[in-house]
């Protein structure tokens, strides 16, 4: 199977062992989701279908690679975490009236707003049969890690707070909302495969920063790509008034720059739905210093992740670590 994220898999031995158990990941998910009543695996199919990186499947999967990796738990755990991720996609695409999802009509879309709030519960709950297989301290986990998606969840819907610094509160919210699973994924590879506390306490550390890197690059290339490079349309989240990091940076410059005052009039309106403004905004925004500290913010989260990845074996998947990390600084600049 191939490996859909920009991991460098140079060693063959791991590339080989890697694609076998992201096919049997792939395999055990299709078949656990479409379990069930017709309905619900009628939904499910419509998600698991429109595929998707498997990326937290593929970091379980990698963190068991430093210890007994052919522990008959890790497969399981990592079609759990995915499942639990599709799960909150189905809720999310409720949440932001979505009507597309990987290039596919989104779920609540095509079925409706109920369906696809219970097809995300169904998920839940697939996931949690499987974990309670794999032991108390897993569905543990998986309880903390879900109660803190949901928190991320409701500070993004609630907003920002009397008195509370917007930029703390959207890193806030990015840790908990995509940063929180993806620790576990690297917490369960290591556990599973029989690391001691320490060193999985470590790689989720590592792995929580990398997916906060992640996402603030995808903030940083949706201002600063074109649509050739990304696959998706300029300045989206620009458009409809969502603020990323770049913007937070660039409504914290108090200077008198012309250029810095008319962007953050720009910036200050609901939206930019006007072409002309959203153009102006673009340009502005991608010239001005905060689009250099929204990079100079991934290549810190990067960094930090790598630092701790050095404290592991010197073993072929360290080196695949080291190269998603590389990789996200790289996709930025």
């Amino acid at each position: 199977m191939t490996i859909a994220v920009p991991v460098d898999l140079a060693d063959a031995a791991l590339a080989a062992e890697m694609g076998d158990d992201l096919a049997a990941v792939e395999a055990a998910l299709q078949d656990t989701s479409f379990g069930g009543d017709e309905m619900f695996a009628e939904v499910s199919r419509h998600m698991v279908q429109a595929g998707g990186k498997r990326f937290r499947a593929m970091l379980v999967l990698l963190a068991a690679r430093f210890g007994d990796c052919r522990d008959k738990r890790i497969v399981p755990a990592a079609v759990a975490i995915e499942l639990t991720h599709l799960a909150t996609l189905f809720h999310d695409d409720v949440m932001d009236e979505a009507s597309i999802r990987r290039g596919h009509e989104s779920a609540n879309s095509r079925f409706g707003n109920s369906v696809a709030i219970l097809a995300g519960d169904f998920l839940f709950a697939r996931a949690s049969r499987i974990l309670s297989d794999l032991g108390p301290e897993a569905v543990r986990i998986q309880a903390e890690t879900f109660g803190r998606l949901v928190d991320g969840q409701l500070l993004e819907t609630v907003g920002v707070r009397p008195g509370e610094d917007p930029l703390d509160h959207y890193m806030h919210v990015i840790t908990e909302k995509t940063g929180s699973l993806i620790a576990t994924s690297g917490r369960f590879g290591a556990m599973f495969s029989g690391l001691p506390a320490d060193t999985a306490d470590l790689i989720a550390d590592a792995c929580l920063r990398i997916g906060v890197a992640w996402q603030l690059s995808d903030d940083v290339l949706d201002v600063a790509s074109t649509s050739d490079e990304s696959g998706k349309e300029q300045g989206t989240d620009l458009r409809q008034g969502v603020r990323t990091l770049p913007v937070f940076y660039a409504l914290r410059d108090t200077s008198a720059n012309p250029d810095a005052v008319r962007l953050r009039e720009l910036l200050n309106q609901p939206d930019l739905a006007d072409p002309e403004q959203h153009a102006e905004a673009l340009d502005l925004l991608r010239r001005s210093p905060a689009l250099d500290q929204a990079r100079d913010t991934v290549r810190t989260w990067a960094r930090e992740a790598s630092d701790l990845l050095a404290q592991l074996p010197d073993v072929p998947a360290r080196a695949a670590f080291e190269s998603l990390c590389g990789f996200v600084n790289t996709r930025t600049a």
